[in-house]
């Protein structure tokens, strides 16, 4: 045989065997196995580490008759005089949990519980504990919970590397939707990196067209292997259903609160950068002569904070942190959100064009004292109890404690002036009459001024307003 006739023998052996392999991938299942595939095994991995959270919000209200806050009336209809008094009202949330520690700590979102004075956990196996806060987030919507008056030990969840999930990927999704019981439904990771969705204050999501509903919010969002990958937070809705677009917080954001909650915080203590930072545009990137609209531009520097430490500029462009590309200033939140206090961080940056990397140390934004005042001076803050930010009150305001500004409102007195012309608790008081106000002296100050028209800048949701009012 020559040389020849064996390389067409080769070559026709090889045609026939991809031939067959092509049909091999094609064949009608032929066994009851290879028809019965199923997520069972994943199910049954994580299934006890999900719970059900239920959560009781107690208040008072007042009848709606009018009438019943009048001794008279409330003769003349016969009315008892507890008719008049405040009566007790109770609310009801339900939410999902995940068991992520074995002395049994449960992670959920923190408008699950927000509010909460009595909190619930029932197992897949359906016993039931009472519950108390551990820690709160409001920045990532995350809370931490312990189960109470139990000594036993729980299986929590298998972790995942949520930075290892990618587009395509298979999941599932835990939890008790509308309140019929622990249910399961499957999906693909449909993106990742969300930055424009808006519910917390590190906008970064993975994406899922895995059915998600209410009652969903703080369940599991689990790999095919059963392993945690996020929290299930959010929906993209019209009618309060599942549209197939579901959102939940990776779970390296996860394990920086479980860790604070371990270490017996009450609070998570995130590095402070110190820069505003803003989107790279089309327009913002030509003029930069960047290869593509990417990055955060830094728009300011916060004098003796850790970026201006670092040799940080207005103008320079960042494109990575540690080594991984961040889109946006979100991105960039979120990844430096991760990173520990006391360590360093490499930024790559872009700076006249040419490319450079500084090293960030990474600090706790400087702790201030709350110097709590009610201001008494006649003037529009006549009523208003205000305190300087700390990091409790940024916590519960969702701000940076770090690039926080101004004097916040924490109280306002019924019939007061400040009541009357429209501020409210939680309002940030950033000028008064062209004046910067950095502390509660600041204003208290300010507020002794004799003006007949006032000036004010103030912060409300996020939003500057400037406001002035006449006397």
């Amino acid at each position: 045989m020559t040389k020849l006739g064996s390389f067409s023998l080769a070559l026709f052996s090889v045609i026939l065997l991809c031939t067959e392999a092509a049909h091999a991938q094609r064949q009608v299942p032929v066994s009851r196995g290879e028809i019965a595939l199923s997520f069972s095994a994943t199910v049954k991995k994580a299934a006890p580490a999900v719970v059900n959270v239920y959560a009781l919000k107690r208040g008072t209200q007042r009848p709606n008759n009018p009438f019943m806050d009048d001794e008279f009336f409330r003769k003349f209809f016969g009315g008892a005089p507890s008719q008049g008094m405040p009566m007790e009202r109770v609310q009801r949330s339900l939410g999902s949990g995940v068991i992520v520690h074995e002395s049994g700590l449960v992670i959920t979102n923190h408008h699950v519980i927000e509010g909460a004075t009595e909190i619930r956990i029932a197992l897949a196996d359906r016993r039931e504990f009472e519950a108390e806060v551990v820690l709160r987030d409001p920045r990532s919507d995350l809370a931490v919970l312990r189960i109470q008056r139990s000594k036993e030990k729980f299986a929590p969840i298998e972790i995942a590397d949520s930075d290892e999930v990618e587009v395509g990927d298979l999941v599932l999704a835990m939890g008790d939707p509308f309140g019929v019981g622990q249910t399961v439904t499957q999906g693909i990771v449909s993106a990742t990196a969300r930055t424009r969705v808006g519910i917390t204050d590190f906008q970064f999501f993975i994406q899922t067209d895995a059915a998600i509903n209410p009652g969903n919010s703080g369940g599991a969002l689990v790999d095919i292997n059963g392993r945690l990958i996020g929290i299930n937070t959010a929906i993209f809705s019209r009618s309060g259903g599942s549209h197939g677009i579901g959102f939940a917080i990776p779970t390296n954001m996860v394990k920086v609160v479980i860790a604070s909650a371990l270490a017996g915080n009450k609070l998570v203590a995130r590095p402070f950068f110190g820069a505003r930072l803003q989107p790279v545009t089309a327009e913002i990137a030509e003029s930069l002569n960047l290869k593509r609209p990417a990055g955060s531009l830094v728009a300011s520097i916060t004098p003796n904070s850790p970026a201006a430490k670092a040799g940080l500029r207005a103008g320079d462009v960042i494109l990575e942190v540690d080594g991984v590309a961040v889109d946006d200033p979100a991105s960039l939140n979120y990844r430096y959100a991760l990173k520990t206090i006391g360590s360093t961080a490499t930024l790559s940056i872009e700076r006249n064009g040419k490319s450079t990397s500084l090293t960030i140390k990474l600090e706790a934004a400087p702790e201030r004292q709350a110097d709590e005042i009610q201001i008494s001076a006649r003037s529009p803050f006549e009523g208003a109890r205000v305190s300087n930010f700390t990091a409790e009150i940024a916590n519960r305001l969702r701000a940076d404690p770090g690039s926080a500004e101004g004097v916040v409102v924490i109280n306002i007195a019924d019939g007061s002036t400040a009541q009357r012309v429209g501020l409210r608790p939680g309002d940030i008081i950033l000028e008064v009459n062209g004046a910067r106000i950095e502390s509660t002296g600041d204003l208290e100050r300010a507020a002794r001024q004799e003006a007949k028209e006032w000036r004010l800048t103030i912060s409300r949701g996020g939003q500057k307003r400037n406001v002035v009012l006449r006397g």
